[in-house]
């Protein structure tokens, strides 16, 4: 039986060009490692699945799970993992274009590295700068309020105010990270089943951010390997992202719902994680500050 190096596992809710997109350059760059594709479509309503399943006649190893509703983004990856048989599982997202040599370098790079629990390269937006979302700090209070108070833009290399996203480090080697994005994130199985993959308690956003912080607790190390890139559209899904907003299909019903889900995964992650490490009047300013943001960033929608 063919041993499969690694299984890339990517999410589809109403993004069927980016989808296919997506598909056809894993299909494209990915020549020295032995590989399956599989498809959680979360039931998109916009031909996503007939678009695939005509697809899957071209491509071998392209499986499709089609899910009746759409159960979010750790619960559809969960359900892949069942089916996965791959050393390594990559998380990619529909909104991905993945390039040369990519995807068989950070397999390289895992091989060379049996402590790293997970690793992501350089996320390239369209406008080509790095999605700092895949280069992060945990969000501890003090991290949050230089982040969200502007601290950390006024001080982008100062390690006291720019813990949020890490930007006093040299991007251009490779290093050690916090977390990392769910856009495009390369985990070992061995530690994807140590610490039981997703927390399904998270819908939309913030499920990576504990995902690392678990790898962390653990004792795996997470890397950013800026050697290899991808393109990263960012959002189209949500569509509440500024960079999605020329190629997202989201309608405002969903948009509410992915903002809605962003800040109710801000307050699970401190609850789940720093609940029991900072006084309570810490974790009423951040809730404070949780409610602020949600409010001022829902004008708009």
């Amino acid at each position: 039986m063919t041993t499969i190096d690694v299984s890339i596992i990517i999410v589809s809710f109403n993004t069927k060009n980016l989808t296919l997109d997506a598909i056809r350059s894993v299909e494209k760059t990915v020549k020295k490692n032995n590989y399956e594709i599989i498809i959680v479509d979360n039931n998109s309503s916009d031909q996503s699945v007939e678009e695939i399943e005509e697809l899957h006649k071209e491509i071998s190893g392209l499986m499709l799970i089609k899910n009746k509703e759409n159960v979010g983004f750790s619960r559809a990856n969960n359900i892949g993992i069942k089916k996965s048989h791959g050393r390594y599982v990559l998380f990619l997202n529909s909104d991905t274009i993945v390039y040369e040599k990519t995807i068989d370098g950070m397999i390289s790079f895992m091989d060379e590295n049996p402590d790293c629990g997970a690793s992501t390269c350089f996320l390239r937006m369209p406008n080509g700068e790095l999605d700092d979302a895949s280069h992060r700090g945990f969000p501890t209070p003090w991290r949050a309020f230089s982040y969200f108070s502007g601290l950390s833009k006024i001080f982008p290399k100062s390690k006291l105010f720019s813990g949020y996203n890490m930007s006093y480090v040299d991007m251009s080697k490779t290093h050690e990270i916090d977390a990392l994005a769910g856009a495009f994130m390369l985990v070992a199985r061995s530690a994807g089943e140590e610490i039981g993959w997703w927390d399904e308690d998270y819908f939309f956003y913030g499920e990576d951010i504990d995902f690392s912080y678990k790898l962390k607790q653990n004792g795996w190390k997470v890397y950013f390997v800026p050697d290899y890139e991808i393109l990263h559209y960012k959002g189209a899904s949500g569509g509440i992202k500024n960079q999605s907003k020329g190629i997202t299909t989201a309608d405002k019903k969903t948009k509410m719902k992915a903002q809605e889900e962003r800040f109710r995964a801000m307050k699970l992650f401190y609850n789940k994680n720093y609940k029991n490490k900072y006084p309570k009047v810490i974790r009423n300013m951040v809730f404070w500050g949780i409610r602020l943001k949600k409010l001022t960033s829902s004008i708009g929608l």
